[in-house]
C-alpha cells in the first residue's frame, strides 16, 4: 500500500496496464496516419521524354558463286590479288578462228551464186534474274538471184537512152535558134524608127479609145491614169498586154486592155526594124480625162 501525504492509503497500480495503453496509442497515431492523403496533380502535364528509336539492319547475304559460268568479266569486282583467273580470249577484231574462211572467185563464179554476205552475230536474250544468258540465231535470209539482163536489153535501152538526149539537145537549138529579138521602148524614145513606129501606134489607139470610150465610166464619172505595157510583133499583132500600174479602178484598167486589143492590128514593122527586132515592148501611160477622152501622155 502507499500513504500520500494526508496520510491516506492508495491503490497499488499493477505494470500490466500499461501495455494495452501503448497499444492503443499506436493504434490511433497510425489511424490519423492514413487518413491524411495529398494531392499532387498538377495543371500542365509533364512533357514526354525523348525517345530513341533503334533499327536493328541485318547484312545482306553475300550470293552463291556461280559453280559453271558462261562467261568471265574482264575485271574481278570483288578486290584484287594475285590468283590466277582463267578468262575468255579476246581481241578488238573478233576471233580470227571464228570467221569464215574466204572461197575462190573461180568456184562462186561456177555456183552462180553471190558473194555470202557475213551471218549476223546471234543476239543474246538475257532471263528476267540475270542468272543465264541465252543465244538465239535468227533465220538466215533468203537469198534470190537477180535475173542478169540480156544484151539485147542493154543495147535498146541504151540507144533509148541516146535518143533522148539527141531529141532534147534538138529542142534546145530550136529554141535557142528560135529566141525572139526584142526591144523596149516609150515616150523618150529618141531613134527616128522607132519612135516614128511608137507615134503612128499611140495615135492609133488614142482614136479607137475616143470612139469606143466605157459608157459606165462615163455615168460614174470615173477618170484616173494607168501605166500599161504591149508586145507587138513584127507583124503588128499583140502578144501580150499587162497593166503594170493600175488606175485605182478595174473599170478604167479593163477598158484600157479592150481598147488596145480593139486596135490590133497594128502596121507590120519596117524593114529597118524588121532586121533587127522581132517584138517591140511598148510602155505608155495612159489618162481617162473629165472630157470623156482617152490621152497617152508618156
Amino acid at each position: 500500500m502507499t500513504v500520500n501525504i494526508d496520510g491516506n492509503l492508495l491503490p497499488k497500480h499493477s505494470d500490466d496496464a500499461i501495455g494495452p495503453a501503448l497499444l492503443v496509442a499506436v493504434a490511433v497515431h497510425a489511424f490519423l496516419l492514413l487518413s491524411i492523403s495529398f494531392d499532387v496533380s498538377r495543371d500542365t502535364p509533364p512533357p514526354p521524354e525523348r525517345t530513341l528509336d533503334i533499327t536493328l539492319v541485318q547484312p545482306k547475304p553475300k550470293p552463291k558463286p556461280v559453280e559453271a559460268p558462261d562467261f568471265l568479266a574482264q575485271q574481278d569486282q570483288e578486290g584484287g590479288g594475285d590468283k590466277t583467273v582463267k578468262e575468255r580470249q579476246t581481241s578488238p577484231l573478233g576471233n580470227p578462228a571464228a570467221l569464215p574462211k574466204p572461197q575462190p572467185a573461180l568456184e562462186l563464179e561456177r555456183a552462180g551464186a553471190e558473194q555470202p554476205e557475213a551471218a549476223p552475230e546471234p543476239t543474246p536474250i538475257a532471263t528476267a534474274k540475270a542468272e543465264r544468258v541465252v543465244r538465239v540465231t535468227p533465220p538466215k535470209p533468203e537469198v534470190k538471184e537477180k535475173p542478169r539482163p540480156k544484151l539485147s536489153q542493154l543495147l535498146a535501152s541504151t540507144q533509148q537512152e541516146i535518143d533522148r538526149l539527141t531529141a532534147e539537145l534538138d529542142r534546145r537549138t530550136v529554141s535557142a535558134s528560135r529566141q525572139d529579138r526584142r526591144k523596149a521602148v516609150n515616150a523618150s524614145t529618141q531613134e527616128y524608127r522607132y519612135a516614128a513606129y511608137l507615134e503612128a501606134w499611140r495615135s492609133k489607139v488614142e482614136k479607137i479609145g475616143n470612139l469606143n470610150y466605157p459608157d459606165e465610166a462615163k455615168r460614174k464619172k470615173l477618170y484616173g491614169n494607168l501605166l500599161m505595157h504591149v508586145a507587138v510583133r513584127a507583124d503588128g499583132s499583140v502578144e501580150r498586154i499587162r497593166v503594170v500600174r493600175s488606175s485605182g479602178h478595174k473599170l478604167l484598167d479593163d477598158a484600157a486592155v479592150r481598147i488596145v486589143r480593139m486596135a490590133a492590128p497594128f502596121a507590120p514593122f519596117p524593114p529597118e526594124i524588121r532586121k533587127e527586132v522581132d517584138v517591140l515592148d511598148i510602155t505608155r501611160t495612159w489618162q481617162f480625162l473629165d472630157g470623156n477622152t482617152l490621152f497617152s501622155s508618156n
